[in-house]
């Protein structure tokens, strides 16, 4: 079979429902109960909800858990570039054949009820996690918590929530603290909650939820610490006190995502997991389009020698946050940005932290993709906040603008949506 098959299924099954979210259990509860309820057949689960960095921390307890010999599943979304990504099987995406026997299955067996995308991917998934030998799921929130469809999992092993902040406003509420209640919606009665770092107001909603379900929490700062340490980190919990290398993914808020994730695997005590897998799993985590430089590819050999040219697919306020601090320590040549955007999002709160450190910007509209942000608004944001920026009709349009202007070498950040990010590295490997 080919990849396009899988593409024409998932297409046919977008049609079943006239909103791509709409969120709701029922209508996954139903099919997953015909299906013969695989979501109750798992190996212990580690849920993992939040705003940012959720899907770091996924892939930093991957890189550990395998390096310590456990076969993992691992769920997690959006993709980059193929579906397939979405569904890892005991170290390995999803193949073709089988993604596509179990689209149809699903399929069948919904005899064609109103559900959304994301619901039945979410049940194919639960059926190939069933269906594989594994020791352990790492589930990843697709939006919220409460409502989302992988929240059916009635007994996970850990739960986890890390930083919260504004996005998806228009599904989860247009606060910090109404967003958190959705996001504190996965904890379950008696099974630890790992919190990472949070602003006050989801702070205390957590708390409050965690008190209110009879779940025990295990924070940031009270219950555990990570942080750098000479050429390191040192992790310190309850039960461990571990010097670590960093995390390979770069950032400083990176660190801060592997100590949630090491809070998650402290909390797993059937797990053996000795220092030195731990070790090994932080200087190799995969995780694609998070402050990742690329290495090859049209756009990398359009730019000259001693240029550098990164991918990061982050989107929100946040994101703007983290790449402002490491845009801050970039100093040692000019920054330009290549910025596309979904219409979903706030592109001056994403822009603002990056306009002192940018020379400038050049604005896509991201191709091929439904809800755009059309680049003469991302224009209109950068206007807002201070940052020189003009339009143009693709990246390499942009690279080409940017290399042209400028003398010497330079850093260019391509960024502003995991959607974008996905075009560029299926476009550049």
């Amino acid at each position: 079979m080919s990849a396009q098959q899988s593409d024409i299924v998932l297409a046919r099954l977008t049609r079943l429902h006239p909103k791509l979210i709409d969120l709701s259990l029922g209508r996954i509860e139903r099919l997953l109960a015909a299906l013969g309820d695989p979501h109750e057949q798992l190996p212990p689960v580690v849920h993992v909800a939040g705003t940012k960095g959720k899907g770091s921390t996924v892939a930093i307890m991957r890189a550990c858990l395998e390096a310590a010999g456990y076969r993992v599943h691992a769920y997690i979304s959006p993709h980059l570039v193929r579906f397939h990504e979405r569904i890892r099987l005991a170290g390995r995406l999803i193949e073709e054949d089988w993604l596509v026997e179990l689209l149809e299955e699903c399929g069948r067996v919904n005899r064609d009820a109103p559900i959304t995308y994301f619901e039945i991917t979410t049940a194919a998934a639960f059926l190939a996690f069933t269906r594989v030998p594994a020791d352990i799921v790492l589930l990843e929130v697709g939006v919220g918590g409460r409502l989302d469809a992988t929240n059916v999992v009635r007994r996970p092993a850990v739960t986890a929530i890390t930083p919260v902040s504004l996005d998806h406003q228009a599904l989860l509420g247009d606060t910090v603290a109404a967003i958190a209640g959705e996001k504190a919606g996965i904890l379950k009665p008696g099974v630890v909650a790992v919190v990472a770092p949070q602003p006050g107001e989801a702070a205390a909603v957590i708390a409050a939820a965690g008190a209110s379900v009879g779940a025990p929490l295990y924070r940031a700062g009270a219950d555990y610490a990570c942080l750098t340490a000479d050429d390191g980190m040192r992790y310190e919990g309850k039960s461990w006190r571990l010097d670590l290398p960093p995390p390979s993914l770069l950032g400083a808020h990176q660190v801060l995502n592997a100590g949630t994730a090491l809070a998650c695997l402290e909390n797993l005590p059937a797990f053996r997991l000795p220092a030195t897998a731990l070790a090994a799993g932080l200087r190799n985590i995969d995780w694609p389009a998070r402050l990742q430089r690329l290495a090859r590819g049209p756009l990398v050999e359009m730019a000259p020698a001693g240029w550098e040219v990164w991918l990061d697919g982050g989107h929100n306020p946040a994101a703007g946050e983290v790449l402002g601090a490491v845009a801050a320590d970039w100093r040692d040549r000019p920054l330009y940005l290549v910025v596309g955007m979904l219409n979903t999002k706030d592109a001056a709160g994403f822009l603002a932290p990056l306009a002192a450190h940018a020379r400038a910007l050049w604005a896509v509209t991201i191709p091929g993709e439904p809800n755009p942000l059309p680049a003469e608004k991302i224009v209109a944001a950068a206007d807002t906040v201070g940052l020189p920026a003009r339009e143009a009709p693709s990246v390499a349009a942009a690279l080409a603008a940017i290399t042209a202007a400028e003398p010497g070498p330079a850093r260019v950040l391509i960024c502003g949506s995991l959607h974008l990010a996905g075009v560029i590295l299926a476009e550049n490997g």
